[in-house]
């Protein structure tokens, strides 16, 4: 995510009945007629301000039969929420002890899932060893260059041949964002903690 992306998130939960949305949510998906019915606003009115927060990844949707129901995507919330305070404080880990045991720790992880010819053997199940793969992957990519969905397949083809998974992997960790087919990596501040 660039700035601009970060810009269009505050823009899209600074809306009164948006928050109400993200509050009602966080207790369990709605659907649309019910989320207008606790509001009492129009179905209308509910899907325009649903769209907007899909379009920043805040609300996904899963169909049941003819009804489509609403889930909050807490971990882009508390990701997006987070970043703004990162990059303004610029706050890093300070502790040059802490971070030489990360670093030996981040290699003995990278020697365990990839071939000496840097190929990834399998991706991890684990969240933590996954982030710290992808964000291995991801440092090879350029900062400010904009991959065609082909262009990037193509790339993480070079490391394991389950593109789809790992693209996928990449958005949901916030290293990179999609528009319009159009992939991008994100600042660095901006990437999902390696938890």
């Amino acid at each position: 995510m660039q700035l601009e992306k970060l810009v269009a998130f505050h823009k899209t939960i600074g809306d009164v009945t948006r928050i109400r949305i993200l509050s009602i949510l966080a207790n369990g998906p709605k659907h649309g007629q019910a989320l207008a019915g606790i509001l009492k606003l129009t179905a209308p009115t509910i899907s325009h301000h649903i769209t907007k927060l899909k379009d920043v990844n805040l609300v996904t949707d899963r169909r049941e039969k003819n009804t489509v129901y609403y889930f909050l995507n807490e971990d882009v919330l508390e990701h997006y929420s987070a970043a703004l305070p990162k990059m303004v404080s610029n706050k890093g880990d300070t502790n040059k002890v802490d971070n030489q045991k990360l670093i030996v720790e981040h290699k003995k992880i990278l020697d365990n899932f990839f071939t000496a010819d840097g190929r990834l053997k399998t991706i991890p199940a684990q969240r933590k060893k996954k982030m710290i793969v992808l964000y291995h992957i991801a440092n090879s990519l350029e900062n400010g260059r904009k991959y065609s969905e082909k262009e990037l397949n193509e790339f993480i083809q070079t490391f394991h041949d389950d593109y789809a998974t790992i693209r996928r992997e990449l958005i949901i960790g916030s290293i990179m964002y999609r528009e319009n087919n159009i992939y991008e990596l994100n600042p660095r501040e901006m990437w999902a903690d390696i938890v």
